[in-house]
């Protein structure tokens, strides 16, 4: 296995946190700083780290300083320092993990979580490192992390992390998951994601003309109406249909534009329905959506601008596929 499959699996990894080698790995940076070996508390998730009881007494001023404390200042000048030394050479590790993934998370988290390190998501400059390393280890052991004085909280690794190849982008990962959370920890914090656009669980888990009708944010009601499929969302929102013509590029198929009100996308467009001129493996032809300028009131001509092509050029196709 390549060297960049193996951190990619590091980063995407699910498998419960290696407890014994994270904390000897962040023990060594301890060590490393004349510091003495902390005491560690672990958490389901980064989520987590967000006023945690067991450090709210003893570290409130700590969070709530202008500057690092002298620890934390320490150890965020040897991550610099050690990462300086060895920029990125993986891209496809860093705009997968950390500004795919990690950036994602981190945006989700409203409240201020203070110094952190990324564990597992740390990958692309890691991978970097001679071994044994301390840094590399705590990317193959464990989530995020906190140092403070005498204590470090560490986070769990997620249980569940989804994703999906961007498109034309080699080897490059984005979160996604059509059924369920796209990341979810140990102790149940999730997000769900639709081809990287993070959304509302209502999204994946129950999408609805309602719901779709009701959501203020124009990204999420087109990645809800693409959960339903735009064919189904036609015939649940019951459309008006503008105008019906045969589909001269698909024999004994039919054409059919569609007005979709503006509150939908936010700016006019109307919807082509058409059939795929190609034959399924089952034997049926796919039914599909486009969306297409609002100017357009003859399906020919809305078809015919899919392709590059007036009306009348489309109307001489003898196959399309």
């Amino acid at each position: 296995m390549s060297a960049r499959a193996v951190w990619s699996r590091h980063a995407l990894c699910t498998d419960p946190a290696d407890r014994p080698a994270a904390e000897a790995a962040i023990t060594s940076l301890y060590t490393q700083l004349n510091r003495p070996p902390p005491t560690f508390v672990w958490i389901g998730s980064p989520a987590a780290a967000v006023g945690l009881p067991p450090l709210t007494r003893s570290l409130a001023v700590n969070w709530s300083q202008a500057g690092p404390p002298r620890l934390e200042n320490a150890l965020a000048t040897l991550y610099s320092t050690e990462r300086s030394r060895r920029p990125s050479t993986q891209d496809h590790l860093r705009r997968t993990v950390r500004d795919a993934i990690a950036r994602m998370i981190r945006t989700e988290i409203a409240n201020p979580l203070g110094l952190h390190f990324l564990g597992q998501h740390d990958v692309d400059w890691v991978a970097q490192l001679p071994k044994p390393n301390p840094w590399a280890t705590i990317a193959r052991s464990c989530g995020w992390w906190w140092p403070r004085e005498n204590v470090c909280v560490v986070s769990e690794r997620p249980s569940v992390l989804r994703t999906e190849p961007i498109p034309g982008e080699d080897g490059v990962l984005r979160l996604h998951a059509p059924d369920g959370p796209a990341v979810e920890y140990p102790d149940g914090w999730a997000m769900h994601v639709w081809h990287g656009t993070r959304v509302p669980s209502w999204v994946i888990d129950e999408p609805t003309v309602d719901h779709i009708a009701n959501e203020r944010n124009v990204e999420v009601r087109r990645c809800a109406i693409e959960r339903i499929g735009w064919r189904a969302y036609i015939d649940q929102a019951e459309l008006r249909l503008v105008a019906r013509s045969d589909d001269p590029g698909n024999p004994g198929s039919e054409l059919r534009l569609y007005d979709l009100p503006d509150h939908v996308l936010g700016t006019p467009t109307r919807l082509l329905l058409a059939v795929n001129g190609s034959v399924e493996r089952d034997g049926t032809r796919r039914r599909y959506a486009l969306r297409v300028p609002a100017w357009f009131d003859e399906p020919l001509d809305a078809a015919g601008w899919t392709y590059g092509l007036t009306g009348a050029q489309y109307a001489e196709l003898q196959r399309r596929t």
